[in-house]
C-alpha cells in the first residue's frame, strides 16, 4: 500500500466517490492498453527487501522508527511492526550487470542500516521468518505507529467480527487465537518486479503462475514458527491466514481469501484481471482522489490510477499484477511475493534472476497455458512446495517429477538463455545460477534450518535454539556465504547468553491438564503413570482455575472415584508471567515450598516451570 494517507471507508457517499474513481480508473487503463500507451520493448527490474531488526540477544528489536529517523533514507520505509524495515530499491534495466547492481545497492543499504543501528544496539538480519518472535513480539504495543496499519487492522477485525484463527500443522502444530494482524509481522521478503509489455501480459502471468511451485521450493527458508518445524515455507500459510478477513460459520464459505494464489488462469487481457479483482473483492480503504483518471487521460496526461491502485493493494496475490508510472510513461509488471527474505543477499539475488530468467526465457510450446494446463495442478504444486520444499514433486507435462530433476534438467536451462538472450552479463548469468545450482546439489536455507534445530534441541532449550539459529544466520549474512555451503550448527555453537533470562525460555510449553468436570480417581492415575506430582486446572476456554497436586489426591484417595477434580483442586494458584525474571521463579518456588508454577499469560495457562527447571 503505497499510498500514506488512508482511512476506512465510513459512508454511503465516501463508497459511491471511490467506486466512481475505481471504475474511471478501469476504464483509463482500457483505453491505454487499447491505443498502446503502455511502455513496450523494454524490460526492467525492481525489489522490495523486508528486513528483521533484532538486538544484542537475538530477539527482535522495537526500534524501526528510531531507525529511520537515523538513517535518513527515502527509500527505507515502515513495516507493520516495530521491528521490520523495507528498502524500496531503484529500478534498472534488465541487461548487463544489473543483478550485481542490485546487490551492489541492497548491500550499501545495509551496510548503513547496520552502521545507523550499532549507536541503538541493533543489527539487521535476512530471513522469511525470524526464529527469535515470540507471543509477546505480536502485541499491539510493537505495531508500527502509522495510521494505514492500525486502519487495516481494524477493518479486518470488524470484518471477521472476531478474533484471528491460527492453525498450521507441520512436523508440529500451532494452534491459537490472537487479536490482531500482527502475525503478518512475522513474515518477511523478498519482492522481485518485472515490467512486462501490454501485449504478452497475460501470457507472462499465467506462466509466472506455472513455475510458482518450483521457484518456491529451491528458495523455502521458513521452517519455525514460535519454535515449531510446521512447512517448508510457513510463511505461505501463514500470511493467508493473518490477514483472513472471512469469518467461519458451519455453512460453505465460499469466498476468497484476499492472500491467495487464485483459481483460475488469468483472462484475456490485464484490464479484465484487474475488473476480476474489483468484482471478487469489497473495497476496504479510501483516500482523497483528485481528477478521474479517464478525464485526465483525455487531456493528455498519465494518470496514476490511485484508487485503483489503493484496492490492488489490499489483495496479496502471489503474483500480484501492478500499474506504474516511470518518466512519464504508463507501465504494467508482475510481482513476485511469494520469495523470502535471505538467507543471504548472495542467495537472494540469485533467487531473484533465476525467477527473472525463467520469466524472459518462456518457450513458446508455454504461450497458452489455459488450453494445454489443468491451473489445478499448478495451484497444487505451489502449496506442495510451500508445505515440503525440495522434497515436494510437481506435476508438470503430464507426469510427476522431482523437484531437484525439473529444477535442473528443465528450468535452469530455461532461466539461462532468458536472462542471456535480455542481454545479462554471461558470467553474472553463471555465477547467480551457480549459487541455484548448488543449492539444488546441496540443501536450501529450510533443510539446513531443520536440521540444525533438531541438533541444537538435543542440548539446549527450544528458545536458546531459535536464538543460535539467528545468531548463525547473521553470522553467515556477514561473511556472504551462499546457503549451500552452511555448516550444519551442533550444540557447541556460541550465541552468547545475556545474564538474565525470563521463565518463558525454560517453562515447558506442553503440558499436562486436568478439566475441572474431571474424575478425581482417573487424574490421579494419569499422574502416577506420567510421574508428575502437579497437574494444572483449566476451564473449557483453556483459563487457568486451580491445580491438582499428588498431596491432595492422597488426602481423598478412598473416595476419589466418586469426586471430581473441582472439589479437590487447590484453588488459590500461585502462578508467574512468562517475562518475569527465571531468578523470580527460583525465589517464589523455595518461598511457598512448591514443585512447580503454572505460566499465566491474560489468565490462559502457557506453560509450567518445575524446580528442574530452574
Amino acid at each position: 500500500m503505497g499510498i500514506k494517507i488512508v482511512r476506512k471507508i465510513d459512508s454511503v457517499d465516501e463508497r459511491r466517490l471511490y467506486n466512481e474513481h475505481l471504475l474511471a480508473d478501469i476504464r483509463a487503463l482500457e483505453i491505454m492498453c487499447r491505443e498502446g500507451l503502455i511502455e513496450e520493448g523494454i524490460a526492467r527490474i525492481g525489489a522490495e527487501q523486508e528486513l528483521c531488526l533484532i538486538d544484542r540477544n537475538w530477539y527482535p528489536a522495537p526500534m524501526a522508527m528510531e531507525l529511520l529517523e537515523l538513517a535518513a533514507e527515502e527509500r527505507f520505509t515502515t513495516e507493520i511492526t516495530r521491528y521490520n524495515l523495507e528498502i524500496n530499491l531503484d529500478p534498472l534495466q534488465l541487461g548487463g550487470h544489473c543483478f550485481r547492481s542490485v546487490y551492489n545497492q541492497l548491500k550499501s543499504d545495509l551496510h548503513l542500516l547496520e552502521q545507523k543501528g550499532a549507536a541503538l544496539g541493533v543489527r539487521t538480519v535476512l530471513t522469511g521468518i525470524l526464529p527469535t518472535i515470540g507471543l509477546k513480539h505480536l502485541r499491539a504495543e510493537y505495531m508500527a505507529p502509522v495510521d494505514r496499519y492500525y486502519a487495516l487492522n481494524n477493518l479486518m477485525r470488524e470484518l471477521r467480527g472476531r478474533e484471528f484463527d491460527l492453525h498450521i500443522k507441520g512436523v508440529d502444530e500451532v494452534s491459537l487465537k490472537h487479536d490482531s494482524v500482527l502475525f503478518e509481522g512475522c513474515n518477511t521478503s523478498f519482492q522481485s518486479h518485472l515490467q512486462i509489455g501490454a501485449d504478452d501480459f497475460i501470457k507472462s502471468y499465467n506462466w509466472a503462475q506455472m513455475i510458482s511451485g518450483p521457484v518456491l521450493s529451491i528458495c523455502a527458508n521458513s521452517p519455525l514458527l514460535l519454535g515449531k518445524e510446521l512447512w517448508d515455507e510457513t510463511r505461505i500459510a501463514l500470511f493467508s491466514q493473518s490477514i483472513d478477513t472471512r469469518a467461519s460459520s458451519f455453512q460453505l464459505n465460499e469466498r476468497e481469501s484476499r492472500v491467495s494464489f487464485g483459481d483460475q488462469w488469468a483472462p484475456s487481457n490485464v484490464a479484465d484481471l484487474f475488473k476480476q479483482e474489483v468484482l471478487r473483492f469489497r473495497s476496504l480503504l479510501t483516500s482523497d482522489f483528485q481528477e478521474p483518471s479517464d478525464d485526465i487521460l483525455a487531456r493528455g496526461e498519465v494518470p496514476g490510477l490511485k484508487a485503483l491502485g489503493l484496492h490492488n493493494g489490499t489483495i496479496y496475490r502471489w503474483n500480484r499484477a501492478c500499474y506504474g508510472v516511470t518518466n512519464g510513461k504508463p507501465h504494467l509488471r508482475i510481482e513476485n511475493r511469494y520469495i523470502p527474505a535471505g538467507p543471504t543477499l548472495t542467495d537472494e539475488v540469485a533467487n531473484m534472476a533465476f525467477w527473472v530468467g525463467l520469466m524472459k526465457g518462456r518457450p513458446g510450446a508455454y504461450d497458452n497455458l489455459h488450453s494445454t494446463h489443468d491451473f489445478k495442478d499448478v495451484k497444487n504444486n505451489f502449496l506442495m512446495a510451500a508445505r515440503y520444499g525440495m522434497g515436494a514433486g510437481f506435476y508438470w507435462g503430464g507426469e510427476l517429477i522431482p523437484a531437484d530433476r525439473l529444477l535442473k534438467e528443465e528450468l535452469l536451462p530455461i532461466a539461462y538463455r532468458g536472462l542471456l538472450d535480455s542481454g545479462v552479463d554471461r558470467e553474472e548469468v553463471s555465477y547467480f545460477l551457480g549459487v541455484i545450482e548448488n543449492r539444488i546439489d546441496h540443501q536450501n536455507a529450510s533443510r539446513w534450518m531443520r536440521k540444525s534445530f533438531r541438533a541444537l534441541r538435543t542440548q539446549m532449550k527450544k528458545t536458546d535454539a531459535c536464538r543460535a539459529l539467528t545468531a548463525a544466520i547473521y553470522t553467515y549474512q556477514q561473511r556472504e556465504i551462499p546457503v549451500s555451503a552452511w555448516r550444519v550448527l551442533k550444540e557447541d555453537v556460541d550465541i552468547r547468553l545475556e545474564s538474565d533470562k525470563c521463565v518463558h525460555q525454560y517453562m515447558n510449553r506442553n503440558v499436562e491438564t486436568a478439566r475441572v468436570d474431571d474424575n478425581a480417581g482417573f487424574i490421579g492415575q494419569l499422574m502416577l503413570w506420567r510421574g508428575i506430582h502437579h497437574m494444572p486446572v483449566i476451564d473449557e476456554k483453556g483459563l487457568l482455575k486451580g491445580i491438582v497436586t499428588s498431596t491432595d489426591l492422597e488426602k481423598r484417595s478412598e473416595d476419589l472415584k466418586e469426586l471430581t477434580v473441582a472439589e479437590i483442586m487447590n484453588k488459590v494458584v500461585i502462578t508467574i508471567a512468562p517475562d518475569q525474571n527465571i531468578l523470580e521463579a527460583r525465589e517464589m518456588l523455595s518461598r511457598h515450598k512448591i514443585g512447580s508454577l503454572p505460566v499465566v499469560q491474560d489468565e490462559y495457562l502457557i506453560g509450567i516451570i518445575t524446580k528442574n527447571d530452574v
